[in-house]
């Protein structure tokens, strides 16, 4: 059988969008497994959004809290929000209430990204304070090991921590994901994929 992972996320602006997609890609290249990528609610109302310059086409649908219990393994995206997940993230998975009662998402992978505005803009505060809600539910929390020779990178200004992978947006948003961010997005997908697998497996 296939190992289902889910790469769920929140994107206001498209860069995590950016990065679920990169996250998809790699876990996709890990044999046996079969990647579904969904955007969680959104919360603000449509007026703000397009006074935020952040109202934009949709191109993945929305994941209900149901759901969640179908897969092997959640990615989860979100942009940083003062050093903590967004609240799209947060209001979604305070619903997960039900599963948490059930011990619905025990022994599944779980696994974060997210990104930041600024180079010092809460990456790790955010991807770590994340894992406690995953812990709470019983996952297996997975990040992005060392051997991911893109985390060492010192030639360039770029994201990437092993709690998970990152990126930086820039003040105005202008800047897009690197390739160095991108393909530690890509190293996670298929590390999480891959032990996902193995635990299925066992």
């Amino acid at each position: 059988m296939a190992t289902k992972v889910l790469v769920l996320y929140y994107s206001m602006y498209g860069h995590v969008e950016t990065m679920a997609d990169a996250v998809a890609e790699g876990a996709r290249e890990q044999p046996g497994a079969e990647v579904t990528v969904k955007r969680v609610p959104e919360t603000i109302p449509a007026e703000q959004l397009r006074e935020m310059g952040a109202e934009r086409e949709q191109v993945h649908s929305v994941a209900t809290v149901d759901e969640l219990s179908e897969y092997d393994a959640v990615i989860f995206g979100t942009p940083t929000r003062f050093g903590n997940m967004a609240g799209q993230m947060r209001t979604f998975l305070d619903q997960t209430g039900g599963h948490w009662a059930n011990g619905n998402l025990i022994g599944k992978v779980g696994s974060v990204f997210t990104s930041t505005a600024s180079q010092h803009g809460g990456q790790e505060t955010t991807l770590t304070s994340f894992h406690t809600t995953l812990l709470h539910h019983g996952m297996v929390v997975v990040g992005v090991p060392y051997s991911a020779a893109e985390l060492v990178n010192m030639n360039e200004i770029t994201g990437g921590t092993p709690y998970g992978a990152s990126t930086l947006t820039g003040g105005d948003g202008s800047r897009l994901p690197s390739e160095n961010e991108l393909a530690i997005a890509r190293f996670q997908g298929r590390h999480v994929a891959e032990v996902a697998g193995r635990l299925r497996a066992a």
